[in-house]
C-alpha cells in the first residue's frame, strides 16, 4: 500500500467509515459493521492523526506502507509525543485513532487479500495509561527527576531493569534506546572531555530513528557487555519495567515516575559536569540538548525547571 499520507488515510478511512451505521450494529460482534465509525467528524480526526503519524513513520522509520506498521513503531511514536508533554485531552485522542487505525489495517488488509492481517496496537493503551498513572500529560506538569536515583535503581528487583536504568540516569537514554541493544552498539572506551574520566560508548537509535552516543560508566558497560555475550542481545519488557520502577517507587515511599524521569536527573547533572569543565550556562544548555538527541538549547531548560 502505496502513496501519499493523504491517500493513505483517505483509503483507509474508507475500510472503517459506514455512514448512518447504528451504534447497536457497531457494537455488535456478528454483525457486518462492528467496529466500524459512523461520524465524519471522528473519520476527520483520525485521519489527521494518521497523517502525522505516517509522516513520523515514514522520516524516522523509512516506512511508507502502513501495512507493515508494527507495534514498536506504535510503541515509538506514543512515546515520541509524551515526550513533549501533551495535553491529557490530545494523547488519549492520538491513542484512540490509532485504535482506529488498527482496524481499519485489518478492514482494509480483508478487503483486498479476502483475509485480515493480524495488528496489536494495544501498547498505546498502556502507554497513555501509564503517562495518566505517572502525571506525563501537560496539564499535570511537575519537575520529575528522582530525589535519590541510585537507590531506586539499587532497589528495583529485576537486575536487567536495575541495568537499563542505570544507562539512562548515566546517559540520558529515552526508554527506546534501552529496550533493545545488540552486540553491534557497543563502541569502546572513550575520554570524556567534560568529567575528565573514561567513559563508555553505547551507539542507540532512539525517538523513532534519530541515532547517537550515550557514555555510561565502565562497570554498566561491562555488565553490558557480558550479558549481550551470553544472551545475543540485552531486551527488557517495556511494561514490566515501568511497572517494577513505580512498585519499587511505592515500596521506599518515593513519588513514583516513568523511566523517562531518569533523564531529567541526567540533564540536571550533566548540566553541573559542564558548568565545572568552564562551560557557560548557554553553552552547557545546548551541549547537554545535543546529548539529550535533541537540537533546541532551551529544551534543556525544560528538564532544569520545576
Amino acid at each position: 500500500m502505496r502513496g501519499s499520507v493523504y491517500y493513505l488515510s483517505a483509503e483507509l478511512i474508507k475500510a472503517l467509515l459506514v455512514e448512518g451505521a447504528k451504534k447497536t450494529e457497531r457494537i455488535d460482534p456478528n454483525h457486518p459493521n462492528f467496529q466500524k465509525i459512523a461520524s465524519y467528524g471522528t473519520a476527520k480526526t483520525y485521519r489527521a492523526v494518521w497523517e502525522n503519524f505516517f509522516h513520523y513513520l515514514h522520516e524516522h522509520w523509512s516506512v511508507k506502507d502502513p501495512e507493515i506498521i508494527t507495534s514498536d513503531m506504535v510503541a515509538s511514536y506514543m512515546d515520541y509525543k509524551v515526550s513533549y508533554h501533551p495535553s491529557k485531552q490530545y494523547l488519549e485522542k492520538i491513542s484512540a485513532s490509532l485504535s482506529g487505525l488498527e482496524r481499519a489495517l485489518k478492514f482494509y488488509t480483508l478487503n483486498k487479500y479476502g483475509e485480515a492481517k493480524e495488528y496489536d496496537f494495544s501498547v498505546r493503551q498502556f502507554i497513555l495509561n501509564e503517562s495518566r498513572n505517572l502525571d506525563l500529560v501537560a496539564d499535570n506538569y511537575h519537575n520529575r527527576a528522582y530525589a535519590n536515583p541510585e537507590l531506586l535503581i539499587k532497589s528495583l528487583s529485576d537486575p536487567l531493569h536495575r541495568l537499563a536504568a542505570k544507562i539512562q540516569y548515566e546517559g540520558g537514554a529515552r526508554l527506546e534506546g534501552v529496550s533493545l541493544i545488540k552486540l553491534e552498539q557497543l563502541h569502546g572506551i572513550k575520554y570524556d572531555d567534560i568529567t575528565g574520566s573514561d567513559k563508555a560508548i553505547i551507539f542507540t537509535k532512539e525517538k523513532g530513528g534519530k541515532e547517537a552516543d550515550v557514555l555510561v560508566a565502565l562497570e554498566t558497560y561491562k555488565l553490558l557487555e557480558e550479558h549481550i555475550q551470553k544472551y545475543k542481545r540485552f531486551k527488557i519488557d517495556r511494561q514490566k519495567y515501568s511497572t517494577d520502577i513505580r512498585e519499587t517507587c511505592i515500596k521506599l515511599g518515593i513519588p513514583p515516575e516513568s523511566s523517562h524521569a531518569f533523564r531529567w536527573n541526567f540533564a540536571k547533572r550533566r548540566m553541573i559536569e559542564y558548568a565545572r569543565a568552564g562551560y557557560s550556562y548557554e553553552q552547557s544548555l545546548q551541549a547537554v540538548s545535543w546529548e539529550m538527541k535533541h537540537n533546541r538549547a532551551n529544551i534543556t531548560e525544560h528538564y532544569l525547571g520545576g
